[in-house]
C-alpha cells in the first residue's frame, strides 16, 4: 500500500467505522420460520424462557485438518444493526408472518442477552462451540439465520485461504475473486482471505470498510485496446512508473518480456503472467529476465490457481500469485456447515436453572448443555486436544477459547481485523505440523468431551 493509500485510509476510518454500524438493517436478513417459531413461542408462553445456542460443525469439509473462525467482527456489526423499521414491520403485518403481538415484540427488538464466541482467526474442529448465545429464546432464536450466514461463508473462505497462505509460503498471495462472486459476498471474501494471511485484495470496497492493502494494474482489455503491446506498456508505465506489474500473456510471453524491458528497462516491478503452462512459463521467463539485466523484476501467476497449483509451483521462480475463483468458493467447500442449535434452556420464564436439551435424531444429533472448550497445550506448546467441556475452568494445562463478544447486549468484543491476523499467524504454529498438509487426513488435533454423555 502506498503512502497516499494508507493516508486515504486513516482519513476514511470513522467513515468506514460509521458505514459498518449504521448501515442498512439486518433484521430481515432472516428465515421465514425463525419468526413463525417467534410468534408461536410468545403465544404459548415459551418465549421468555431462558436459552443458551450453540454454533459448531459436526465434521470438517472431506480431507481438511482445520477450519478458520472468520466473521466475529462482521456479525457484530450486523448485530448493532439488527433493529425493524416500520417498513418491514408493515411488510410482515401484510404477509401475515407476524400478528400483533409479534410485531409489538419485534418493534423495540434489541438482543440483551450474552454472546461467546471463538476469537476470530483462532482455529476450530468438529464439535468446537465457535459461538454460544445466551438469552431469552425469543431474542436468540431470531439471530440464527444471519449468524449462520455470516459464519458459514466467512469460515469457509477463510479455512480455504489459509491452505493457500500455507501453500505459497513466504510468497504474497492477491484475492482477485470478486468478477467470481456476489458484489457483497466479494467483499467479505476479500476480509476473510486477508485475516488468513493474503497480503492483498484487488477488491476496493474491503480496502475502504477494513484497511486491506489493495493492488491491481491491468486486464488483457487494455493491451488489446492499445494499437501494439509496446503502445500499451508505454501507456501503463506513464502513469504508474517503472514499478508497476505489466501483464505479459496476452500476444507471446517472450516478445512481450523483451518489450517490457526495454520500455521500462531493468528496474521493471513485475510481469505477470495469466495463462499456459504456468510452471514452464515461469522458468523460461525467468531466463530471460535475467538475460536481460531485470533480475529484480518480480514474477506474478495468475489464473485459476488453487492450494494445489501453488504448492505444485513452489519450486518454480515465481514471486507471488494472484487467487480468484477457488478462493471466493471455499476451494470446493463453499460452506463451513456450521449448524445453530438450543443445548439448554429453563423450565419457565424468569428461572435461572437450565438444563441441557439435544437432537437425537439419526445422523443428526447434537450435544446438550452450555459448553466451554479449551486447547489443551503439550509442554513445548504444540496443541494436543480440543477439550470441551461442561465448566469454564476443566484443571488442565492449555488455552481458554471462549471470549466474551457481547454482555447484557452491549459489544465488549470488537477488535481491529489486524489483531484477527496475527492471531491466526501465531494459532497455526501452534498445531502439530501435518496440520499444514495439503493431502487428506484427519482433523489435526481430536475433540474430547467431558462428561461424554452419548
Amino acid at each position: 500500500m502506498s503512502t497516499d493509500q494508507r493516508a486515504a485510509f486513516g482519513l476514511a476510518a470513522d467513515d468506514r467505522e460509521s458505514a459498518r454500524r449504521t448501515g442498512p438493517g439486518t433484521a430481515l436478513l432472516t428465515d421465514h420460520y425463525e419468526l413463525t417459531m417467534l410468534r408461536a413461542a410468545l403465544n404459548s408462553g415459551a418465549a421468555r424462557r431462558r436459552t443458551v445456542f450453540e454454533m459448531f460443525a459436526r465434521h470438517l469439509p472431506i480431507g481438511r485438518r482445520y477450519g478458520v473462525v472468520a466473521g466475529t467482527g462482521r456479525l457484530l456489526d450486523a448485530l448493532e444493526r439488527f433493529r425493524f423499521s416500520d417498513a418491514e414491520l408493515a411488510f410482515l403485518e401484510r404477509a401475515q408472518i407476524a400478528d400483533d403481538a409479534t410485531l409489538e415484540y419485534l418493534r423495540d427488538y434489541r438482543f440483551g442477552g450474552d454472546i461467546w464466541g471463538y476469537a476470530e482467526g483462532d482455529c476450530y474442529f468438529p464439535g468446537s462451540p465457535i459461538l454460544v448465545v445466551e438469552g431469552t429464546f425469543a431474542e436468540a432464536v431470531i439471530l440464527e439465520t444471519l449468524a449462520l450466514s455470516i459464519f458459514n461463508h466467512d469460515c469457509a473462505i477463510a479455512s480455504a485461504a489459509s491452505r493457500m497462505v500455507t501453500a505459497a509460503a513466504d510468497r504474497p498471495l492477491i484475492e482477485m475473486g470478486s468478477r467470481r462472486a456476489h458484489e457483497w459476498s466479494g467483499v467479505a471474501s476479500a476480509r476473510a482471505a486477508y485475516l488468513a494471511g493474503f497480503a492483498t485484495t484487488s477488491n476496493l470496497r474491503a480496502g475502504y470498510e477494513y484497511a486491506i492493502p489493495t493492488s491491481g494494474t491491468s486486464a488483457h482489455a487494455f493491451t488489446l485496446l492499445h494499437d501494439s503491446e509496446r503502445e500499451a506498456f508505454d501507456a501503463q508505465l506513464a502513469v504508474l512508473g517503472t514499478g508497476t506489474t505489466l501483464l505479459i500473456d496476452t500476444y507471446d510471453v517472450p516478445a512481450a518480456i523483451s518489450t517490457a524491458v526495454q520500455e521500462a528497462g531493468p528496474a521493471l516491478g513485475a510481469v505477470r503472467i495469466d495463462s499456459g503452462d504456468l510452471a514452464l512459463v515461469a522458468v523460461e521467463a525467468r531466463k530471460q529476465l535475467d538475460s536481460l539485466g531485470a533480475t529484480g523484476t518480480r514474477i506474478i501467476l495468475t489464473g485459476d490457481l488453487d492450494e494445489y497449483s501453488i504448492a505444485a509451483l513452489a519450486a518454480q521462480p515465481a514471486d507471488g500469485y494472484g487467487v480468484g475463483t477457488a478462493l471466493v468458493t471455499g476451494s470446493g467447500a463453499p460452506t463451513a456447515a456450521l449448524v445453530y442449535k438450543l443445548v439448554a434452556r429453563s423450565d419457565a420464564p424468569g428461572q435461572d436453572a437450565l438444563r441441557p436439551v439435544a437432537k437425537r435424531s439419526v445422523g443428526k444429533p447434537s450435544r446438550g448443555g452450555r459448553k466451554w472448550a479449551t486447547r489443551v497445550l503439550s509442554d513445548s506448546g504444540q496443541a494436543v486436544t480440543e477439550l470441551v467441556t461442561d465448566r469454564p475452568d476443566p484443571g488442565v494445562p492449555g488455552r481458554p477459547l471462549l471470549q466474551p463478544l457481547v454482555r447484557g447486549g452491549e459489544i465488549v468484543g470488537r477488535e481491529p481485523l489486524a489483531v484477527a491476523r496475527e492471531r491466526h499467524r501465531q494459532v497455526l504454529a501452534e498445531l502439530p505440523p501435518h496440520a499444514r498438509q495439503l493431502s487428506r487426513g484427519y482433523p489435526a488435533i481430536p475433540t474430547v468431551f467431558e462428561p461424554d454423555n452419548d
